[in-house]
């Protein structure tokens, strides 16, 4: 018989469910993805760091664990929300099952949890701090520490310790905020050396490399936080060189043009969000993964506004003219359309290809 547990919202809710995975309390943001499929890449992502995940559909884990699909070597999120976990998956890529996967990494889940009314009270009252305890009751000190909390220095948890090299071809330099293993796959199946950097690194120590394009990854976090690599990408782009920002990487762009960001009301998480390229009034069906969004009317002159979100106007994608730059909100990499915006990979290589720094 499995263990009870609870999960205590910020605004007072309690939901009563079943552990699964390690047993331990967790602290952190509760979100919600709508993704039908890829539970493992939502595991592995580096931007749910310090995040607890709700899974909106009712199944996960059929298909078991294949570490081979991971988008980063172990999970960064806090905790792990689904209504019912299967135990026995099929699939002859299959390793294991999720129940072990989250023991291994010290992952707390909780199953059994109504979560289409979790997403509901996610929906109404916004992002909000959530807590997984043994009991339901929590102290008046208990209570301002779930109030208070917050996720702080987030791109340094997760980005890489040193310089990473693979791949042949165009030398991409891969800016690691929290990168998506699936970004570099995609690199390099084009056709690009990548020389993933750390989130740290100047950009002296990036140009040193000598690439003949950056490539500004995902992240967690709040974008407005990290001052220093914002600074350093406004002295990249002002090199000249190529460079291409996905989700916090085209946030961080825009703050380095003069933009200013906002943190949504609960973001937006999942591989079925719609997005329409103004260009051609095209919408594409995109994955995506951010809880904050570039104010529009915010960029630049010279800031040419390429995408919108669908369903609620937001910014997904801008243009920078007279620069060989640009940037979108959502996952190009990750097959959501399935491979609808992969063209934008593609922009990134006919750039490189006018002009080489090598």
């Amino acid at each position: 018989m499995q263990k009870k547990a609870f999960l205590i919202l910020e605004n007072g809710m309690v939901f009563e469910g079943e552990r699964f995975g390690f047993e331990g309390e967790a602290l952190g943001e509760l979100v919600f993805t709508t993704s039908m499929t890829g539970y493992l890449e939502t595991l592995t992502d580096p931007s749910y760091y310090g995040q607890i995940v709700v899974q909106t559909f009712p199944l996960i884990g059929n298909y078991g664990v294949m570490p081979e699909d991971f988008e980063s070597p172990r999970p960064a999120l806090t905790a792990y929300i689904v209504r019912e976990w299967c135990r026995h998956p099929s699939n002859f890529r299959s390793q294991g099952d999720l129940d072990a996967m989250l023991k291994k990494f010290k992952i707390p889940g909780l199953c059994g949890i109504d979560t289409r009314q979790l997403t509901k009270a996610v929906r109404e009252a916004g992002v909000m701090n959530a807590w997984i305890k043994d009991s339901p009751v929590l102290s008046e000190e208990e209570q301002q520490t779930l109030r208070n909390f917050a996720i702080r220095d987030a791109v340094a948890a997760v980005t890489c310790k040193k310089p990473e090299k693979k791949g042949k071809g165009k030398r991409v330099v891969l800016w690691d905020f929290g990168a998506k293993e699936n970004i570099r796959r995609t690199l390099i199946r084009l056709g690009a050396e990548v020389v993933k950097m750390p989130a740290s690194s100047t950009a002296e120590q990036i140009l040193a490399q000598k690439p003949d394009g950056v490539m500004l990854s995902n992240g967690p976090g709040d974008p407005a936080e990290n001052g220093s690599i914002i600074a350093e990408i406004r002295k990249l782009i002002d090199s000249g060189i190529p460079v291409f920002g996905i989700c916090l990487g085209h946030q961080l762009v825009a703050l380095a043009m003069g933009a200013r960001t906002e943190k949504l009301k609960y973001g937006h998480r999942g591989a079925n969000q719609p997005v329409k390229y103004l260009k051609t009034g095209r919408t594409y069906i995109t994955s995506q993964n951010h809880g904050y969004a570039v104010v529009t009317e915010s960029l630049p002159d010279f800031a040419r506004l390429a995408f919108v979100n669908a369903n609620d106007g937001t910014c997904e994608g801008v243009d920078y003219e007279g620069m060989k730059v640009f940037t979108t909100q959502f996952h190009p990499e990750a097959c959501g359309g399935p491979q609808d915006t992969g063209f934008l990979f593609e922009r990134l290589f006919a750039m490189m290809e006018e002009k080489s720094c090598r």
